[in-house]
């Protein structure tokens, strides 16, 4: 199947669900989705389960995205790092086909592929999820409101451009995009009973 990479005007209040994954204290991880309007507005918050060190977060997050309400109005899909729940991997190529929604990696900071791949040998089918981890693509960096901690990204079915400017314009309140810093928020907070660390 062939897919063209987006092109569209970015609006201040352009419709982003940002996903999370909360703290490792079980078998059981749940993930938050908070649905943005740019970095400014919270309209809705989604929730579902993946498998500790799973397999599953791919068809997890493309169920809660094409289930939601708010499934019509998603501009942009953004995640926080390509695993969640430990090393559940999320291919971003496959969960742009099947939402036909563009996907957005964000990273603090450059991710050490080769302690990745020496901490996944101890996982089952750790070859099949270095290569969804790798599938991601390029890596590139944007600066966003502090000038001073850039982040980076890594994108599927939007030109890089355009995806650095939805990082831009829904990072209001620091260097990580308002959609990804709450739903880190609600995920903690759901889990733990009060919002720890940093998205």
């Amino acid at each position: 199947m062939f897919f063209v990479k987006a092109r569209f005007h970015i609006k201040d209040e352009i419709r982003i669900l940002g996903i999370d994954d909360s703290a490792l204290i079980a078998d059981t991880i749940t993930i938050v989705g908070a649905f943005f309007r740019g970095g400014m507005w919270l309209d809705g918050v989604l929730r579902s389960e993946i498998i500790r060190d799973g397999m599953d977060a791919t068809d997890r997050i493309i169920e809660m995205v094409r289930k939601s309400k708010h499934f019509p109005q998603i501009r942009a899909i953004m995640l926080d790092g390509v695993t969640y729940g430990g090393f559940n991997p999320v291919d971003i190529v496959h969960l742009n086909q099947e939402t036909s929604i563009p996907v957005i990696v964000l990273m603090r900071d450059l991710p050490d592929l080769k302690k990745m791949e020496a901490a996944l040998i101890h996982l089952p089918e750790s070859e099949k999820r270095m290569k969804i981890i790798k599938k991601a693509g390029s890596i590139i960096e944007v600066i966003t409101k502090d000038r001073s901690n850039p982040v980076f990204i890594q994108c599927s079915g939007i030109e890089a451009k355009m995806a650095a400017r939805i990082v831009q314009v829904s990072s209001t309140r620091s260097n990580i995009p308002e959609p990804l810093r709450v739903a880190h928020l609600i995920a903690t907070g759901i889990v733990l009973g009060e919002s720890r660390g940093k998205a």
